[in-house]
């Protein structure tokens, strides 16, 4: 007989307790070998494909596409043994052993599976419907388990709405209601149902969901302030075609920034900073890992460029280019998305001039870039037309005061009208 091993969702990246199910990779009987991935799961911070420990027959699989799970519930089940072992384990039932399969997937019911998302709607009790025959309960959602032993119920007596008979969390709410319900007075009347919206409703889960703690987190938390200047980027422009006609790997607008940004930063060390609010100090970070914010079919992320400080331009750029396209092709890991100390936000790329951006939390501060256009300018004494950008600098009040953020931003602005000023720091 073959030994059944239990594979559990591992811990994917920092703070993570949950992922969702986006797409099986096996199906119950497949042959899997040791790191081959079994699925794909979408964090709050990356889309990861999830490798498997073993190799063997896969005797279970544990929650459908679009489905969530909690770190650490089971995954999926591998027997680990002979073939003739592993065929001699599934004709006698190796999964029910293992007492790790999921309502309705049985290794003779699941051999193919449905890929699209399923979103089981609310269900309804049936008036009468027939009892259904007790038995052997195999192991289901760990949220479904933990419900029903908190409220006494017996499994085996509940009828499963989800895809083939799957004991939903839906179904044990509902057998909760139900004797509570029954014994209620007859002369009280049912509340009435709360009336449909009528509007789209969209569950902020995943990246979106994400998003919208850390924002609300940042202002919750963080005493953010905004400065901004108009800086006359015709020089620094002039400065990039000259380099990229030089040959040699493109220069980005993007890189250059970046590459400001991590001056500026050596010379206003306040804002590469973190507070911690139960010591209630200010941490000054050694490293720069500068994020950059990219908008992506599946939402805002932010990559970072690990040790942005030690890079030139064109590290800088190939670092830039493999995370944007890493972004573009959601295959971002957790590790390309944490651990950022300042933020790079170049929203010109939406044709807006200026924004307030909310600071990364728990970051210090993040630059906002413009669109590069051409304006009326005084260069030189007389009016003219140049290429003008509106920068701006969201900061947080704790860290520093308005003079060190307006030094910060005026020198960013000093580079990007005369990029020279670049060289002293190189």
């Amino acid at each position: 007989m073959p030994k059944v091993l239990e594979f559990k969702l591992p811990d994917l990246g920092e703070g993570l307790t949950e992922a969702e199910i986006v797409r099986w990779l096996v199906a119950v009987g497949d042959v899997v070998a040791v790191d081959q991935p079994v699925v794909e799961v979408e964090t709050a911070k990356a889309m990861v494909e999830v490798p498997c420990p073993y190799g063997g027959v896969v005797t279970a699989r544990f929650g459908e596409e679009g489905s969530e799970l909690p770190v650490g519930s089971p995954l999926l089940t591998v027997a680990v043994g002979t073939a003739a072992a592993v065929a001699e384990a599934e004709a006698a039932g190796a999964a029910e052993g293992s007492g790790n399969v999921l309502v309705g997937y049985g290794t003779a019911a699941a051999t193919t599976r449905r890929r699209s998302r399923i979103k089981p709607a609310t269900p309804t009790r049936p008036a009468a419907a027939p009892a259904p025959a007790k038995g052997p309960v195999p192991v289901i959602s760990p949220l479904v388990r933990r419900l029903a032993r908190e409220h006494g119920l017996d499994l085996r007596e509940l009828r499963g709405s989800g895809p083939e008979g799957l004991i939903l969390r839906a179904d044990v709410e509902s057998a909760v209601k139900a004797p509570a319900e029954a014994a209620a007075p007859a002369f009280v009347a049912p509340a009435p149902a709360a009336p449909a919206s009528g509007g789209e409703r969209i569950a902020l889960r995943g990246i979106r969901g994400a998003v919208a703690d850390k924002l609300s987190r940042s202002r919750t938390e963080i005493p953010d302030a905004t400065c901004w200047v108009d800086a006359d980027a015709t020089e620094l422009m002039a400065a990039r075609a000259a380099m990229n006609a030089a040959g040699g790997p493109k220069v980005s607008v993007l890189a250059l920034l970046a590459r400001i940004c991590t001056a500026a930063l050596a010379r206003f060390p306040e804002l590469n900073s973190t507070v911690d609010v139960a010591a209630r100090e200010i941490v000054r970070l050694p490293e720069v890992h500068l994020g950059f914010a990219a908008q992506t079919e599946r939402g805002l992320v932010v990559p970072v460029v690990r040790d942005a400080h030690t890079r030139n331009v064109d590290s800088l750029g190939a670092e830039l280019a493999r995370l944007t396209e890493a972004a573009r092709t959601a295959t971002l890991t957790p590790a390309d998305l944490t651990g950022g100390t300042f933020t790079l936000n170049n929203y010109g790329v939406f044709g807006v001039d200026g924004s307030t951006p909310i600071i990364n939390h728990p970051e210090a501060a993040m630059l906002g870039v413009g669109r590069i256009i051409p304006k009326p300018w005084v260069y030189e004494g007389e009016l003219a037309v140049r290429q003008v950008v509106q920068l701006s600098l969201t900061f947080d009040h704790r860290v520093c005061d308005g003079g060190t953020a307006g030094g910060f931003l005026r020198y960013v602005a000093d580079c990007v009208e005369h990029p020279a000023v670049l060289l002293r720091t190189l």
